[in-house]
């Protein structure tokens, strides 16, 4: 953590509009809730107005309609949990490690001299790091993988071979970048597998999370566009392809084939079928099932809502039965219309 910074100071790197007194120091951010008196908290929601005016942080962020509901000193900003976001990057900037290699690790390719090896992580022949690249030990590199600069790849993250990393690529713990797709033919009783010969490509300033998976392509690439951000236990399929600046939060899985649009965001624990088309700027709600594609922008849900177990029972049934329903209002309206043409 920095030893703190003035108000003034964060407006004149960050922008917003500043009220009040500009030399105070903040040293951390915290919710209104827990703020102490050094600290700068923000509200960007009408639901926590009430503990704007409780809070005993120093300062606020605040958007432009709750700028005369405090006296605390507070910067005014149309997005203030984006400025709140760049605020912690201030407070708390990241502290690079030295350069160097462990000497545990095994390096099969030559490295530039910023970059950062920890110990026990494997580095293949052909590839090609970029600088200001950190690999945490235990990362496993592939022959032939190219990792753009300043990009971190944390402990025990392996990529296979051929894929390609962007620049300023965040990625957590235990993912896997380029392991096989799901691509088996049925010959009788059994199953051949389809050889894949794909590769991942990850544009710039991807954020992945732990544990999360992306398979290679099995012909064509698997497609991570620039500034993608995926939560944890996220499982990409092979050929997949996801627009720019989409964002998907923890444990989607999304089969094979399918094409996401840029901006979407997609909700923890939605699945989207294979060999479907998403266009840009479509919201899918947590836990939807996508079957089917979609090609007008919009926020979609797919989830049968929760109730006591008795009636969701209940209630799955009469579903159950709709279709003989519809059809027996489909002869009723028939009737009625012979009826019609007769009297």
């Amino acid at each position: 953590m920095s030893g703190g910074l003035r108000l003034d100071e964060i407006v004149a790197r960050l922008g917003g509009m500043l009220q009040g007194d500009g030399s105070l120091v903040v040293s951390q951010v915290g919710s209104l809730l827990s703020a102490g008196a050094d600290e700068i908290a923000f509200i960007a929601s009408a639901k926590y107005r009430a503990q704007l005016h409780r809070t005993k942080a120093a300062a606020v962020i605040v958007p432009p309609q709750f700028a005369n509901d405090t006296t605390l000193p507070h910067i005014v900003h149309h997005n203030p949990y984006a400025y709140y976001a760049r605020v912690v990057a201030l407070l708390n900037p990241a502290v690079p490690g030295r350069p160097g290699v462990h000497p545990g690790a095994v390096v099969n390719s030559p490295l530039p001299t910023s970059a950062r090896i920890g110990a026990n992580a494997v580095i293949g022949d052909g590839v090609r790091i970029g600088e200001n690249v950190t690999l945490y030990p235990g990362c496993v590199i592939g022959d032939g993988v190219a990792i753009g600069d300043d990009s971190v790849l944390y402990a025990n993250v392996v990529v296979y071979d051929r894929c390609v990393i962007g620049r300023r690529a965040v990625i957590h713990a235990g993912a896997v970048i380029g392991a096989d797709g799901f691509g088996f033919a049925k010959d009788g009783q059994h199953w051949v597998k389809i050889q894949q010969i794909g590769r991942v490509v990850i544009g710039d300033d991807v954020e992945i999370g732990a544990n999360t998976s992306i398979d290679r392509g099995a012909l064509e690439d698997t497609v991570i566009g620039n500034g993608v951000k995926l939560d944890n236990q996220i499982q990409v399929a092979h050929n997949v392809s996801i627009g720019d600046h989409t964002a998907m939060a923890g444990c989607v899985g999304i089969a094979g084939s399918a094409r996401i649009g840029r901006r979407c965001t997609v909700g923890g624990a939605a699945m989207i079928s294979g060999h479907l088309e998403i266009a840009d700027d479509v919201h899918v709600s947590a836990g939807t099932l996508v079957a089917r594609s979609l090609s007008r922008p919009g926020a979609y849900t797919g989830i049968f809502p929760l109730a006591p177990h008795h009636e969701w029972l209940h209630n799955a049934a009469q579903i159950k039965r709709l279709a003989k329903l519809a059809e027996r209002v489909a002869e009723l309206e028939k009737t009625l219309e012979l009826m019609g043409k007769t009297s």
